[in-house]
């Protein structure tokens, strides 16, 4: 089965850290380009970071910028994003994506493969 399936969520409070992975069944990431992105309630979905195949072009959402860490390890066939300085308004179920193109916020359905989701929540 081709699937994408993040882990990592969970809760945190503000200021705190968490990471999230990425992992690939059934197919070989080593060739696509790896998305983050989230989904608040009540709110549209957010493209949150990119990550070339090699990992060498990334890129990052104004409202993540400098805060959140997106990774790849080709061998273990995974994708992370490392959070840190979280904050409420970062609560939102968080999906991996893949692109066999180049990774784009937009459109909606440019991603070759979906992750489920997790759902991160940050609160005091």
């Amino acid at each position: 089965q081709l699937q994408l399936v993040e882990s990592g969520g969970g809760s945190a409070q503000p200021g705190g850290s968490l990471r999230l992975s990425c992992v690939a069944s059934g197919f070989t990431l080593d060739y696509y380009a790896i998305g983050w992105f989230r989904q608040a309630p009540g709110k549209e979905r957010e493209g949150v970071s990119c990550i070339s195949s090699s990992g060498g072009r990334t890129n990052y959402a104004d409202s993540v910028k400098g805060r959140f860490t997106i990774s790849r390890d080709n061998a273990k066939n995974t994708a992370y994003l490392q959070m840190n300085s979280l904050n409420p308004e970062d609560t939102a179920v968080y999906h991996c994506a893949a692109f066999s193109r180049r990774c784009v916020f937009e459109p909606r359905n440019a991603m070759d493969y979906w992750g489920k989701g997790i759902l991160v929540t940050v609160s005091s």
